[in-house]
């Protein structure tokens, strides 16, 4: 006997051969016969998984990309279709959670959407979708009223709601702060279609243990799909990658883990949506930074007979919320959509991809057509400026050289470089008269002097933009902010700061991957070499380099990776293999700047730590360990 498959995979066909034992008619000699068995059915599900971006509030127009993509899938021949986390009012939507205006708005756009879809020939097709809902009821072990806001999900089918749910874990760190806003959900969401259970998830619901992965394992269900708006961070991919390996076999079940891409403010959604097997294999992976459909089939257990039914209360307290669409499996069909494996980016570019999102975000969501950049000739504007032109197009860029009496020949002349090379709008405005006018009504001297020659630049920058409509691009690094090695109302003006959340040493790699990914498909490289080369200089007075203020970049990056990022204090660090009086008075630079850094812009965050949300330290404060 042997078992191979059909020309459908969902059918296994068992063969039988063997001798007749019995004597056969008419006296012939024993032969051999045959048997081909068809046994039952895996059942096969087409998941579409819509890995899109969105704007928080435009309900409006957020719902439109979910028509439109689910016009998409369906085409593809989806059994069911998924958007991310709060698709539906973009995420995080912060305090608008608090307005009851808008979370009734949101409401009303979830069942407006329900009934738009069944009118376009979609009501056959459950759509899953994240939203913004208030609880029905009151929540007294988190001292939470009743109509308190949800971070939820609801299955659309048939122009109605017909399966809602919460998220059950809400994350309080880094950038959420999802128990100011949110109550906890408490059900397992199971939806029954076409004979396979698929249990529900939101996000933080798989990367905290307990919850509704180990519910669904007690569920019995075939398939866990999680929707997620998890941002981005430096290394996240790996890190989330081992997560839904891991979480696919403690559920015991093929498991599905959607994200967000694009950007929002100062977060990234990097997309590289998974799809593991209940033993951690790879079905499907997205590609980053890009809207993407995933379509796969899929073959999944059928339901099981003795599945907890409704009202059954499993793990963490779950209750198991049940609704059942359709009981029989489908009829065997090709299984000719096996997803995407998309390569995932090496660190640079992956890095790289994600301050260019963040900026074009940025620019586009907040209706900005152009940027305004001063160029001086160094490495972090350079690379603020080729990050803007992949951005936003070289043609929607704007440079301008601010020379002064202390700007050197080379770095006019980089800046210049620069511009051809990148092909932006590029002029020339010296400040020297300006700052001669300054100097004698003032009689400024020192530090004094030379911080006037910055904050002219920044004022001139921002009348180019009052008067022209660009918005202007803080070139700050995350090392500069970090020891306040910046100007107040000079350098540090602007919108958007895209660099803001990169390391020097970082800044250099940059600057050097992407001059090397142009070598490498037959283009000019952006940023000139000298700009890269030079020692960096704010040339504010004769012969200054950065190394007269501040140690080695690769020694401060690696000082302030340990504070800032890990919250190390002096003596670890110190312990660590650093000079102590550096660590010291570097510690010091960092605690005193906190000021300035509170007046910076937002920029792209890429750290697990970046200033702001992530860093929430008083300015006013003793503490200087």
């Amino acid at each position: 006997m042997r078992i191979r498959r059909s020309n459908y995979p969902s059918e296994a066909l068992v063969e039988f051969s063997g001798r007749v034992h019995q004597p056969p008619p008419h006296g012939l000699p024993p032969h051999r016969v045959g048997l081909t068995i068809t046994l039952a059915r895996v059942p096969q599900l087409r998941l579409a998984l819509n890995q899109i971006d969105s704007r928080v509030g435009d309900l409006a127009g957020n719902a439109e990309a979910i028509v439109r993509w689910t016009r998409h899938s369906a085409e593809q021949g989806a059994h069911l279709v998924a958007f991310p986390e709060m698709a539906l009012t973009g995420y995080p939507v912060e305090d608008l959670a608090l307005r009851s205006s808008f979370v009734a708005a949101s409401r009303a756009a979830l069942r407006s959407l329900a009934a738009r879809l069944a009118d376009e020939g979609f009501g056959e097709l459950p759509v899953l979708v994240g939203y913004l809902d208030r609880s029905a009821t009151a929540q007294p072990k988190y001292g939470q009223p009743a109509g308190a806001p949800r971070n939820a999900a609801a299955v659309l089918y048939g122009g109605d709601v017909v399966l809602g749910f919460a998220k059950h874990h809400l994350p309080n760190y880094g950038v959420f702060d999802e128990f100011r806003y949110f109550v906890p959900g408490e059900t397992l969401p199971v939806l029954r279609l076409h004979g396979v259970d698929i249990a529900f998830a939101i996000c933080e619901d798989l990367w905290q243990d307990g919850g509704r992965v180990p519910a669904a394992r007690s569920a019995r269900a075939g398939l866990l799909l999680s929707v997620n708006a998890s941002p981005y961070e430096r290394n996240k991919d790996d890190t989330r990658l081992e997560l839904v390996r891991k979480r696919a076999q403690e559920a015991g079940c093929t498991t599905a883990y959607l994200a967000m891409t694009g950007g929002q403010d100062d977060l990234v959604f990097d997309g590289d949506s998974i799809v593991v097997d209940r033993d951690g294999e790879v079905v499907a992976r997205a590609p980053q930074f890009t809207e993407e459909c995933v379509v796969l089939d899929l073959e999944l257990p059928a339901a099981a007979a003795d599945a907890p039914a409704a009202g059954e209360v499993v793990d963490d307290g779950l209750r198991i919320d049940r609704v059942v669409l359709s009981e029989a499996p489908l009829p065997a069909y090709p299984a000719e959509r096996r997803g995407t494996r998309a390569k995932p980016l090496d660190d640079d570019e992956e890095v790289y991809s994600a301050l260019v999102t963040g900026l074009r975000a940025y620019v586009g969501k907040n209706g900005f057509e152009s940027v305004l950049i001063g160029l001086s000739g160094g490495i972090d504007s350079a690379l603020v400026a080729a990050i803007a032109c992949d951005a936003v197009g070289a043609e929607h860029v704007y440079g301008v050289s601010m020379p002064s009496k202390y700007s050197s020949d080379h770095s006019r002349d980089d800046a210049a470089e620069l511009a051809r090379r990148t092909g932006l709008n590029y002029r020339t405005v010296p400040i020297g008269p300006m700052f001669d006018a300054y100097m004698g009504a003032l009689g400024l001297s020192g530090l004094a002097e030379e911080n006037l020659q910055s904050r002219l630049r920044g004022t001139t920058l921002m009348a180019i933009s009052n008067q022209e409509g660009h918005i202007v691009l803080a070139p700050g690094n995350k090392s500069e902010l970090a020891v306040g090695y910046s100007t107040l109302y000079g350098d540090s003006v602007g919108a958007y700061g895209p660099i803001k959340d990169v390391y020097k040493t970082s800044v250099f790699r940059l600057a050097e991957w992407r001059n090397r990914s142009a070598r490498e498909r037959g283009q000019t490289p952006p940023i000139p070499d000298n700009s890269i080369t030079k020692p960096p200089s704010a040339e504010l007075r004769p012969g200054q380099v950065d190394t007269d203020s501040l140690p080695d970049y690769p020694v401060l990056d690696a000082i302030l990776e340990l504070y800032v990022d890990r919250d190390r204090g002096a003596d670890e660090i110190v312990a660590g293999g650093f000079d102590a009086e550096l660590v010291k008075k570097t510690l010091r630079m960092v605690d005193r700047a906190e000021y300035k850094r509170r007046q910076y812009p937002p920029g792209t965050k890429i750290s697990p730590k970046g200033f702001g949300k992530d860093r929430r330290l008083p300015i006013t404060s003793g503490w200087r360990e």
